[in-house]
């Protein structure tokens, strides 16, 4: 069984993974290649998005628990020694089962200490969701991170937390570096945030509420919204510790206040990992394999089983094994992934694979749209993704918010 070490550290909503890597190299990496089709089972680390929300919870929770087949990354790491520098109590517990490394027992403080610094990194996850547990130290918490990572939205999470009551200075930046000045706890209530850039506005405010004094309720006023799925994941996590949290209606969300259970768990394999190793499938005509994968999960990842298909490929899932098959030439698709913009990398990719012809007209076009929101990630993914296709013979252009790829002769490149 192959293992899918990809433990560079993600950003969110970022599984597929640029979101973290360690600082740029100037060495080229010699892509892989193969002259048969694939046939392999890949066994993946665990869910980036799952793993930073069940951190946070843990630190927040009214006693220990442990996370085992944690996802050990940068992004991991990031978020660990955030919780540790906030007082949490962090410990590696050897599990020979585990291929990944080892299991997680948090131990919440007793009682939250700023007066200390965090570095973010490129991770999402620790500069959203990190400042509202700062907010309920004791002591002023520095934030800041890679120098990209200052060109990364913040404004709207760190307005609603000035609104729940938190003392935040930024001088107006409305982005890092910034320094949550805590006082111990935080009023909560009402709030009105704009997350048409990012979800991770919405889930960092309801991950800490069951500490707020009023409990949380979050609107959202934006026009649209990126990743839905990554709320109701937060939603479905808050509920799984006992905490009573809801949406109300469309575009609301509500946390009670209330102690959050700890737990022993197990976080999911990331199913949006999966995506290169089932792509491979399709690329070669072969069978890839991914073991562990949840009949039922809030992880956009899963929508891999529907969109695969779209290219011409088979996948069945049965007794917890995806099973993806590729068929030969692939199709051209026209997929509206608003909710999955994080598969986006690989589905162009693979779109790229479907338009690629001998000059006899044989590719077929592709187009893929409501992904703008990803021109905010780690960097500009539409905009790279386009420079890279054509850069390999391909042809693709930028859409306001998508990308369309046409027939080319794709060739080997830098």
């Amino acid at each position: 069984m192959l293992e899918a070490k990809l433990n560079t550290g993600r950003g969110e909503e970022d599984p597929s993974g640029q979101g973290d890597a360690e600082h740029g190299s100037s060495e080229a990496w010699p892509a892989p290649t193969i002259a048969n089709r694939i046939d392999a089972t890949v066994a993946l680390p665990g869910s980036k998005s799952l793993m930073g929300r069940e951190l946070v919870m843990a630190a927040l929770a009214e006693g220990p628990g442990t996370l085992h087949a944690p996802l050990h990354s940068r992004d991991t790491q990031l978020m660990v020694d955030a919780l540790r520098a906030l007082g949490t109590t962090i410990d590696e517990l050897p599990n020979p089962a585990n291929q990944f490394g080892p299991d997680l027992r948090v131990t919440p403080a007793a009682e939250l200490t700023g007066s200390t610094s965090i570095a973010c990194g490129l991770a999402g996850t620790v500069m959203r969701f990190v400042p509202a547990v700062a907010a309920l130290a004791l002591g002023p918490t520095a934030f800041d991170g890679d120098p990209y990572a200052r060109n990364r939205p913040m404004r709207p999470v760190l307005e609603a937390l000035r609104e729940l009551g938190a003392d935040i200075s930024d001088e107006g930046r409305g982005a890092l570096p910034f320094t949550v000045h805590g006082t111990g706890g935080l009023k909560g209530g009402r709030v009105e945030v704009d997350a048409s850039l990012s979800s991770q506005f919405v889930s960092g405010l309801l991950l800490a509420a069951p500490r707020f004094e009023n409990g949380v309720h979050v609107v959202h006023t934006g026009e649209r919204l990126p990743s839905l799925p990554h709320i109701e994941m937060t939603l479905e996590a808050l509920r799984a510790r006992g905490v009573d949290a809801d949406s109300p209606a469309l575009g609301e969300w509500r946390v009670a206040p209330g102690p959050i259970q700890a737990r022993d768990l197990t976080i999911e394999p990331d199913l949006s990992n999966a995506a290169p190793f089932l792509a491979a499938a399709l690329a070669t005509g072969g069978t890839v394999s991914v073991p562990r994968w949840p009949a039922e999960t809030t992880q956009v990842g899963d929508h891999l089983r529907e969109l695969l298909p779209q290219f011409g490929a088979t996948a069945e899932h049965r007794d917890g094994l995806l099973t993806v098959t590729g068929h030969g030439r692939l199709r051209g698709v026209n997929l509206h992934l608003p909710e999955a913009g994080e598969l986006s990398p690989t589905m162009v990719g693979l779109a790229a694979l479907a338009a690629h012809g001998t000059g006899q007209g044989d590719g077929e076009a592709s187009e893929i749209t409501g992904i703008g929101h990803t021109r905010h990630h780690e960097t500009d993914r539409i905009a790279a993704l386009v420079a890279e296709i054509n850069g390999l013979g391909g042809h693709a252009e930028e859409l306001e918010d998508g990308i369309a790829v046409y027939p080319a002769t794709l060739q080997g490149g830098l």
